[in-house]
């Protein structure tokens, strides 16, 4: 990944998505900003408890660094489910109060409309970023383990093809910080869950020899979705970072608690399009 420093701020992004000129994107970390204790200091998440004040103004700091109008991003209230929202040109008239009734309940975004910003928050959970560049459609997914689960990867791409014709074989795919295989210990239930939606855990998962606990790697999950999909692996790109562990650069829920900040993942196709 390459690393982005703006206004104080540190970004990240991703080489596979950074080469084309019609999109931006970034994913955010605690560096930077105004926040305080489990938020210091750089929190973009507005439903983790933090100071609504803090969380605007940091928000405005974001905007500010990547020219974007603070009307045009869109981050939906997450609550690890399936449901996929496309953002058109309807959408986007709406007055703020119905595009955020919208939004609720929303873990991953899809958009042609250029100019608008679509993005998710985590702190441990896996966003992922992709694009069509055939079709000019991008996508913002958030994916913790009940959403890998329900393959709300999987259905996002699904959902690209049937209302964008969007053809896998197209689409740049960019896997974002989450917690990594060796600090995400889950338990028995959690595994059941996994074999029970078919998934393949032998392929991502494995049990550690001392306490015989199961560990997940979600990114890995996540990419075998995308595979699975049509998706090249050539054009899937695994961040390989760890928001447990790597505590400067990032929050993490499962280290700071529930009541801790959240980085954001975003892309946007750029209003002049080549």
């Amino acid at each position: 990944m390459n690393q982005l420093r703006i206004n104080n701020l540190v970004m990240l992004q991703f080489s596979v998505l950074k080469q084309d000129c019609n999109i931006s994107h970034f994913i955010t970390t605690r560096q930077g900003g105004v926040g305080r204790a489990t938020y210091a200091g750089f929190n973009a998440g507005a439903y983790c408890g933090d100071s609504p004040e803090a969380v605007e103004t940091n928000r405005m700091l974001l905007c500010d660094s990547m020219d974007i109008a603070p009307g045009d991003l869109f981050v939906p209230f997450q609550t690890h489910d399936d449901i996929i929202l496309s953002l058109t040109e309807s959408f986007v008239s709406l007055l703020p109060d119905e595009q955020q009734k919208l939004l609720n309940g929303v873990d991953a975004l899809v958009t042609n409309v250029p100019g608008i910003c679509i993005g998710v928050t985590t702190a441990d959970c896996v966003p992922i970023l992709l694009y069509d560049p055939e079709k000019k459609v991008i996508a913002a997914v958030h994916a913790g383990w009940r959403g890998t689960v329900k393959q709300i990867l999987s259905k996002t791409v699904s959902f690209m093809v049937a209302e964008y014709q969007s053809d896998p074989a197209s689409i740049l795919a960019g896997i974002g910080p989450s917690i990594g295989l060796r600090s995400f210990e889950v338990g028995e239930e959690v595994v059941e869950e996994f074999l029970a939606a078919g998934l393949p855990v032998e392929q991502f998962g494995c049990r550690n020899e001392q306490t015989g606990k199961m560990h997940l790697d979600l990114c890995k999950a996540n990419s075998i979705q995308l595979q699975d999909m049509g998706v090249p692996v050539c054009q899937i790109e695994m961040a390989g970072l760890c928001t447990f562990s790597e505590d400067e650069l990032f929050f993490s829920a499962r280290r700071l608690g529930i009541q801790s900040g959240r980085m954001l993942s975003a892309i946007q196709i750029r209003k002049n399009l080549r």
